[in-house]
């Protein structure tokens, strides 16, 4: 492939930058109130070391989608069951961090055997089956961005709703037990907020790389802030910047959106390492 070929992948679509853009505007808005819902729960997936987590329910996300899409179903909805099912799961057996890698260790493998088979079965358009996997732009329909929009709305209100007694268990899971805050309650409560924002992110980036919206830009915002405040705030901001940027980007070319998606969330993680680092060492030298 020549760099002519590369250059009109990435950009060969200026000319009727428009007139795609008015058929991405679904997508535009649902990556928007992904980048938002992402970014809140990213922080509690990080204080609670739960960057694993992500990836196993997204497998199984991935083989609810998949058997969807060969039952002839909404897609969405199998992705929900199979995101609810995973967190369920590792919720209510993974209550310690061991028990719970090892859970995730095994329905990661089957989950994606299982959506590698229902893949195989189903003979439709291949694009759909690799959407699944990266993402698809287009692959919001209007009948389905109500949807996505309430879902990534009821885990926000949800968060907000026990977002104390969630920071406290996250951050000292013991002192939260001896002040009463039922922690196997509150671990499975949030287990299955992020089975529904990641079955939403699946429809969005694809299921290998759920991580780069709901990891990436809170570990990029606890590099530079520390508030309770301030973190939750700048991971917001970063996953959307992240998921709308993609987007835009991703328009302008034939190429899928989850490269552009996770390249952005890449640099801005960088960016915030650099600038951490540095006032780290500008404080210990004063």
């Amino acid at each position: 492939m020549s760099w002519a070929d590369v250059w009109s992948a990435m950009f060969g679509g200026l000319s009727q930058y428009g007139a795609i853009l008015d058929l991405v505007q679904n997508s535009v808005w649902a990556g928007a109130v992904l980048g938002l819902a992402g970014g809140l729960v990213g922080v509690f997936v990080m204080q609670r070391d739960m960057a694993f987590a992500v990836h196993g329910i997204s497998e199984l996300s991935f083989a609810g989608a998949a058997a969807a899409l060969f039952l002839g179903v909404d897609v969405v909805t199998g992705s929900i069951v199979g995101s609810l099912l995973a967190a369920a799961i590792i919720g209510w057996l993974g209550a310690r961090a061991r028990d719970r890698n090892s859970i995730i260790g095994v329905l990661m493998p089957f989950g994606l055997g299982l959506g590698i088979l229902f893949l195989s079965l189903y003979n439709g358009r291949s694009a759909n089956r690799f959407s699944l996997l990266t993402g698809q732009i287009v692959s919001v329909q209007s009948s389905q961005l109500g949807w996505l929009i309430g879902i990534s709305a009821v885990v926000v209100v949800a968060l907000l709703l026990f977002w104390r007694p969630l920071r406290f268990d996250s951050l000292d899971p013991q002192a939260a037990a001896a002040r009463g805050v039922p922690g196997r309650f509150v671990s499975l409560a949030f287990m299955l907020l992020l089975g529904l924002i990641v079955a939403v992110a699946v429809h969005i980036i694809g299921a290998l790389l759920v991580m780069a919206l709901l990891v990436t830009p809170a570990a990029a915002a606890m590099r530079i802030a520390t508030g309770p405040v301030a973190v939750p705030l700048l991971a917001a901001v970063f996953g959307v910047v992240s998921a709308v940027g993609g987007i835009l980007l991703a328009i302008a070319g034939t190429l899928p959106v989850s490269p552009y998606i996770t390249t952005l969330s890449f640099l801005i993680y960088v960016v915030c390492r650099l600038v951490g680092a540095r006032r780290d060492r500008q404080t210990r030298v004063a």
